[in-house]
């Protein structure tokens, strides 16, 4: 079954949403991060004049709690379009702070779907899926009231959600999206395995195998930096 999908890409001042500080302090830094899953701390790719530098960066900004650094070791930028430009980014697990929560909240609330983030020059841009438009409206409506500053820069209606670069089927994002909006991945759950199985009519192993591959497919994208559609169903 085809479903109608809009994709929605904002810009987002940074002292509306999250990392104002950080980009006072190195003007140059840059974030970028993949798609997020209900409360799970995203990996974020981070680039800047140093790693010493960057880290100093997030430690000092209140809007950002670091988890780990994933890796100690540099990574080719290869988001930049510029084939000379050789800056070398770094990969964190970052808990942003609240402002950044209730974007997340409201956007998933909505029936909606971040499907990547990035940051640069005190401003953030983020690309958001929803499934019709009376859901963004609503969710652009929330923005207004809780004063983010959002400016939409594209809007686009799709066809099939490979258009919309992200690496999930259409059933593995709708098993997605029904988990975080039942509250399966919530701490403490709001709903069990089995009774999400049940809520989606499958069983609890085809679930579970599911989710893995799901999971599986959002990590790979983010820690590769390459949104690649499936086009068949595992």
């Amino acid at each position: 079954m085809t479903v109608m999908t809009t994709v929605v890409e904002l810009d987002i001042p940074a002292d509306r949403l999250a990392a104002a500080r950080s980009f006072e302090r190195v003007p140059e830094l840059e974030y970028q991060i993949g798609g997020t899953i209900g409360d799970a701390p995203p990996l974020v790719w981070l680039s800047g004049p140093d790693r010493e530098t960057v880290r100093a960066a997030l430690e000092t900004d209140p809007s950002i709690d670091v988890i780990a650094s994933v890796t100690d070791e540099t990574k080719p930028d290869r988001s930049s379009t510029d084939e000379t430009d050789d800056r070398e980014r770094w990969l964190f697990r970052l808990v942003f702070g609240d402002r950044f929560k209730l974007f997340e909240r409201i956007v998933a609330e909505n029936g909606g779907a971040i499907l990547e983030a990035s940051g640069s020059a005190g401003s953030w841009s983020v690309t958001l899926l929803f499934h019709d438009r009376d859901s963004l409206s609503a969710c652009y409506s929330l923005f207004e009231q809780y004063e983010f500053g959002v400016d939409v820069t594209r809007l686009t209606g799709i066809d099939d959600l490979a258009s919309a670069g992200t690496p999930l089927t259409e059933t593995q994002y709708e098993t997605i999206r029904t988990a975080q909006e039942l509250g399966y991945f919530e701490v403490p759950r709001r709903i069990t395995l089995k009774e999400l199985a049940a809520e989606l009519d499958v069983s609890h192993q085809a679930l579970s195998e599911r989710l893995r591959r799901c999971h599986a497919a959002l990590v790979s994208a983010e820690l590769t930096g390459e949104l690649r559609p499936t086009a068949i169903d595992p």
